[in-house]
């Protein structure tokens, strides 16, 4: 069995898109302070709010 390492994206942005690289149509998903990331229910790329990001 082969494990694919889930992809991990940084970002300053709280409300953010994914389309997969076009894998998938495009979603809007929100990143709460906490936990401070959001999975995406197509592909699973993790989206992480960083630190210092002002919102």
């Amino acid at each position: 069995m082969t494990v694919t390492a889930q992809e991990v994206v940084k970002t300053d942005k709280s409300r953010i898109a994914c389309d997969g690289g076009g894998e998938h149509p495009r979603v809007w998903l929100q990143i709460a302070r906490d936990p401070g990331h959001v999975d995406c229910p197509y592909c699973e790329c993790r989206f992480v709010l960083q630190a210092d990001a002002g919102h």
